[in-house]
């Protein structure tokens, strides 16, 4: 919480930008402070991955999830977009991250 504002971490695969827009512009208006995705990597953001070699795609990738985790931790809770019930292995580890730091998790789709 800062100040009167819970805090929220959105999370999910990026595949699902438009949704992730969606969900931060409702839960901003709701009153809360969103922390998002830097870059949406599988719907837009290709040319971050153009051109990149295999050892530094896999350290990019690493630092990428690494810094969502450290946005969970600067949060009260995440909200997952979960379209279609999707829920990927990078999205399922940071539901379990959350959940074993005394987060709240809230879903797009229940």
């Amino acid at each position: 919480m800062v100040g009167k504002y819970p805090v929220i971490t959105l999370c999910g695969s990026t595949r699902f930008k438009n949704e992730f827009l969606e969900a931060q512009k409702r839960l901003t208006l709701e009153g809360n402070i969103v922390i998002s995705v830097g870059l949406f990597g599988h719907s837009g953001d290709a040319e971050v991955w153009d051109n990149m070699d295999e050892g530094t795609l896999s350290k990019t990738k690493e630092m990428l999830d690494d810094m969502h985790k450290r946005k969970i931790d600067m949060a009260d809770g995440i909200y997952v977009i979960n379209v279609g019930g999707y829920i990927g292995e990078s999205t399922r580890s940071e539901i379990e991250y959350a959940l074993a730091n005394g987060k709240t998790v809230r879903y797009l789709e229940e």
